[in-house]
């Protein structure tokens, strides 16, 4: 296979007929409103604290800081289940793996960011991907345009869902991501940093996702499984993650996920002599109890919760184009997962 050139962050199609709409995104953090939904709630004894955190305008990572600090423990003593955006108002469980000594009271935590809600003790550490979903409240403003076809795509988006893409933010500011990624696989740089491969590995591997997914919407295939389709368990047609192992479709389906392999050799060689395994992911994100209200004419609010590794953007990017404040320019979080 040869590798083609492409462009890091192509404009991947939508599902439905673009509505020519724009609208100002978290013009304060209480417009997006975030709250996870655990995997699982604490059984109030084992090893490790569990904290329920409720943050507006701090990160993840800058909370679990503060946790270590506050609990002396190292950093990486304490767990989070996903990364919540900063300019956001989210609620999210945290645990510090504190097996000996007296446990420290940590809702006395005061901070102008972050309050702890309560804390209880569990026997496992919260890791990526310990849970159920997200659920979100955003409010968007200054809305402009046919609000009619709003309304259309919006119905049309609690019937049939949302192509599953994976977010901008999962590819780094202007996709530099992917683009590190690609010269790491083709050994025109060298990454010694476990946490950078890793990244720019998952930036490859959710880029070529996204190409798939883009490429059947392309074909007029939206919302069809085609003949040798693999089914997740929600009955829904998948697309893959690449790596190691034979693609697991067959017919019309593998041969449509092989001719994106082939226009991106590299990266799916790499990914493959990289160690990844074959993995699959729905292609269609289907937002739970989808609701919204127009409280001002260029105000509109809308309600719903997503599984995890769903991203909130490839909703609204089937509504309207959004634009952020300054202050998000550089693109600083990952989006909720």
């Amino acid at each position: 296979m040869t590798n083609a050139s492409y462009t890091p962050l192509p404009q991947w199609p939508p599902a439905y007929p673009p509505t020519g709409a724009t609208a100002t995104l978290k013009h304060l953090n209480e417009d997006f409103i975030v709250t996870e939904l655990p995997l699982q709630l604490p059984s109030g004894e084992g090893e490790h604290i569990w904290l329920d955190i409720e943050k507006n305008g701090a990160n993840t990572a800058f909370v679990a800081q503060q946790l270590a600090e506050a609990a002396g423990v190292q950093e990486r003593d304490v767990g989070y289940a996903g990364l919540k955006d900063r300019h956001a108002i989210t609620r999210q469980w945290f645990s510090i793996y504190f097996p000996k000594g007296e446990t420290p009271d940590l809702t006395q935590l005061r901070h102008p960011e972050f309050r702890v809600l309560g804390q209880s003790r569990h026997v496992k550490k919260l890791r990526p991907g310990d849970l159920l979903g997200n659920r979100f409240r955003i409010v968007l403003r200054e809305v402009a345009g046919n609000r009619d076809a709003i309304e259309t795509n919006l119905q049309a988006i609690a019937a049939q869902g949302v192509p599953n893409y994976f977010g901008a933010q999962r590819f780094g500011f202007e996709g530099g991501n992917v683009e590190q990624g690609r010269a790491m696989l083709a050994r025109e740089i060298r990454v010694r940093n476990p946490k950078k491969k890793g990244i720019y590995l998952s930036a490859v591997r959710s880029f070529v996702f996204n190409e798939v997914l883009a490429l059947r919407i392309q074909q007029g295939l939206w919302g069809q499984t085609l003949p040798g389709d693999v089914m997740d368990e929600a009955g829904r047609p998948t697309g893959p993650l690449w790596g190691r192992g034979r693609v697991a479709t067959t017919n019309q389906a593998q041969a449509l996920e092989n001719g994106v392999a082939q226009r991106h050799a590299t990266l799916c060689e790499g990914m493959e002599h990289a160690g990844l395994d074959q993995e699959r992911r729905a292609l269609v994100a289907s937002p739970a109890d989808l609701s919204w209200t127009w409280p001002q004419a260029d105000q509109l609010v809308l309600s719903f919760a997503l599984p995890a590794g769903n991203y909130a953007t490839s909703v609204l990017n089937e509504i309207l184009h959004t634009t952020e404040p300054e202050r998000h320019a550089e693109n600083e979080l990952p989006a909720v997962e």
